[in-house]
């Protein structure tokens, strides 16, 4: 489970995350859905405990910033960035990498550099995992076996957080969506709830973003 509670982050005067609470359960896929600047990646990085915030953060009852936490925390970021000079052999043998193994870091391109960081957060079976615009760079073929990992890894029972403005790339993915304006979550619905309602998702989001916003 991961436990976000009254999460706030500012940088000078702005609230990049403005008092923000939420809980993924375990077996729950996450969607952190906004514009560019909504707040969703300081929250990813605030969640991994990357960034000084106030409010307090839990990941299956441990402190985020806990070496306990960190052991089970699975992060992968939206820049990815494997080490320069370590082959990907040395970063690991996984996702279709055989290939490249003995390529360094420098020298791959950015879908592959985005499989390594994807494989390097997965390696430690994690309990929660945080995607940062996961899809990004990736090709067709790696974007669905990606959306298969994350798919097996909810029912391996981890908490999936997922970071994204293309609403469309995660449709059959998410369980919760947590729609981000100005650092703050301006609605949270299930997916359960949605479909009760007969709403569609990318429907939902413009006309809350855009009732908002006027």
């Amino acid at each position: 489970m991961i436990n976000v509670s009254h999460l706030t982050k500012k940088y000078k005067n702005t609230h990049a995350n403005d008092n923000i609470s939420f809980i993924v359960d375990s077996g729950e896929i996450a969607v952190l859905a906004g514009s560019n600047g909504a707040g969703k990646s300081t929250a990813i990085k605030c969640i991994a405990g990357l960034l000084r915030y106030d409010g307090e953060i839990e990941i299956c009852g441990f402190k985020n910033k806990s070496l306990e936490a960190k052991r089970i925390t699975g992060y992968i970021p939206e820049l990815p960035a494997p080490f320069d000079l370590l082959t990907v052999w040395e970063h690991m043998e996984f996702f279709q990498l055989i290939d490249k193994k003995n390529k360094l870091g420098k020298e791959l391109s950015k879908g592959m550099q985005q499989k390594v960081s994807i494989c390097c957060a997965l390696l430690i079976k994690p309990k929660a995992v945080l995607f940062d615009e996961p899809f990004v760079g990736l090709d067709p073929h790696a974007i669905k076996e990606l959306k298969a990992m994350i798919l097996e890894l909810k029912k391996q029972g981890a908490s999936i957080i997922i970071s994204t403005h293309m609403l469309e790339s995660v449709s059959e993915l998410w369980d919760k969506v947590l729609i981000m304006m100005e650092g703050r979550i301006e609605a949270e619905r299930t997916r359960e709830t949605v479909e009760k309602n007969g709403e569609d998702l990318m429907e939902l989001f413009f006309n809350i973003t855009e009732k908002v916003s006027q």
